[in-house]
């Protein structure tokens, strides 16, 4: 069990590890492929706008296919593209590469959870959990550092080419682990595509991340981000009212169940403060105190260091405390944390200050996000859990996207009162102009920090309030990896 989990972890670390890595390469980008701060900017969105429009398709392709054939050859496109995006001569060309790379990357989570929850036995797959989402939560904390050592000791181009040994052996380790699909039987109808529901749901995602990324640009932004929000209802309609023998690609109706719905809005606030925020102390960093790529990688290293021990003491707690409880208790300590990088910031305090409200945000992730998974997933039959891991997916890499757009647009706002061209005036600040700018930068920075401090709060007060089993029906004492499996037959 644990050979495959950690061969599932290994895959889609490298997916998550490849959202956040190129946050610190972008003065190297700027440089390297003599780009404007605008045009590299579109090689990070558009590694999550192939994520989001494929991700749709991961149970569909699953329960058609076979899961393990759709892993592979997803690890093995990623890889690839991998290649392609170290070797780009041009920033389009990075751009498209980086797109294709999400293409093949959106499916291992959801498909590669699917796969270990059908795999392991029955009283270890609440342990499973706890590795196949550490890298969701690990992840992005460990892309700052590992792109900052990359690009002080050789190029950028090592962020993406660094994938290819270590995809390589993702692709041989799954080959050989990972267990057959069960033979599908010789009369047993061929699952049809809902073309028009993958329509509007992956053209809505692809647009609501688009949208968000042009916030910043008035009208452009809000249109494009209300057609993706439209076409998203459009797509929850026809999903809540399925005509004919076509299933659909997401099954919402699961959100009519309490725990799953509470659970699920928890992860959704969580996730777009915590993924958000993170590309603003790399910001203040380079920005505020002119800090080499190597230093803000180093920043990151404790809060990498916090979430993946927190995270896994938070799993295995959840066998002996009511994972409410747990959820609580972390995003309690996250809201800490928060507000500490605000007033550190503001304070334009040291490192130590910094530092430790970092582990904060670090050990309240690590202790909302796996233990609100466990909560969300134990009490789901076998025929929901492809698409139960689907939809958990796609909202926390929409939650994601919309939490780093909400907070790019504020930083610009807030930048854009004192520099007219917002973040990247700022990263274009000589040395002494800095020094000069710096107490009204870093408020303004602080303040940025004000949209994921209100998202936290508010996955406190969901976590407060919907997750409390009701009244006189007490948690059953059963560990929830039995819970899980009871639920995964």
């Amino acid at each position: 069990m644990r050979r495959l989990g950690l061969t599932l972890a290994l895959g889609g670390l490298l997916v998550v590890v490849d959202t956040t890595v190129t946050v610190v390469a972008v003065p190297a980008l700027v440089t390297g492929l003599h780009a404007t701060l605008t045009e590299v900017q579109w090689v990070t969105t558009a590694y999550l706008l192939g994520i989001v429009a494929v991700i749709p398709l991961a149970g569909w392709s699953a329960s058609r296919f076979g899961a393990r054939r759709v892993y592979l050859v997803a690890l093995g496109v990623f890889t690839l593209c991998s290649l392609l995006a170290g070797l780009a001569w041009n920033v389009a060309a990075l751009a498209v590469f980086r797109a294709l790379q999400g293409i093949g990357g959106g499916l291992l989570n959801p498909v590669g959870q699917a796969i270990g929850l059908r795999a392991v036995p029955r009283s270890h797959r609440g342990r499973l959990m706890s590795l196949l989402a550490l890298p969701l939560i690990i992840g992005p904390v460990c892309g700052p550092p590992l792109a900052g050592w990359l690009i002080a000791s050789a190029s950028w181009r090592w962020i993406f080419l660094i994938n290819i040994p270590l995809g390589v052996v993702a692709v041989i380790a799954s080959a050989r682990i990972l267990p057959a699909d069960p033979a599908r039987a010789p009369r047993e109808p061929v699952e049809r595509i809902d073309w028009a529901g993958l329509l509007l749901l992956s053209g809505g995602a692809v647009l609501i991340v688009l949208g968000g990324t042009l916030l910043d640009h008035t009208w452009h932004g809000i249109t494009v981000l209300l057609t993706g929000l439209t076409m998203a209802g459009l797509f929850a309609r026809r999903a809540l009212r399925p005509a004919g023998p076509v299933t659909p690609l997401v099954d919402l109706r699961l959100l009519s169940r309490r725990p799953f719905r509470g659970g699920t809005a928890v992860m959704v606030c969580f996730s777009a403060a915590y993924f958000g925020s993170m590309v603003l102390l790399p910001l203040y960093a380079q920005g505020v105190r002119g800090d080499s790529a190597a230093v803000v990688g180093a920043l990151s290293l404790p809060q990498a260091i916090a979430v993946g021990l927190t995270a896994q003491v938070a799993s295995r707690l959840t066998d002996r405390v009511p994972p409410h409880r747990i959820v609580v208790a972390g995003t309690a300590t996250g809201l800490a944390g928060a507000v500490g990088l605000l007033a550190a910031t503001w304070a334009d305090a040291g490192y130590p200050l910094l530092l430790a409200a970092t582990v904060l945000v670090g050990v309240g992730s690590g202790g909302t996000l796996m233990p609100a998974m466990i909560l969300v997933m134990r009490d789901l039959d076998g025929a929901d859990t492809p698409r139960a891991t689907t939809l958990l997916n796609l909202l926390q890499r929409l939650a994601a996207a919309v939490g780093t757009a909400a907070v790019a647009v504020t930083a610009n706002l807030l930048l854009a009162r004192d520099l007219p061209g917002g973040a990247a005036s700022m990263m274009a600040l000589s040395a002494e102009a800095r020094e000069l700018h710096r107490p009204t930068l870093s408020t303004a920075m602080a303040l940025t920090y004000v949209p994921a401090v209100t998202l936290i709060a508010a996955a406190l007060f969901v976590a407060l309030r919907s997750l409390r089993p009701p009244s006189g029906h007490p948690p059953e004492s059963r560990p929830v990896a039995e819970e899980v499996t009871r639920a995964h037959p």
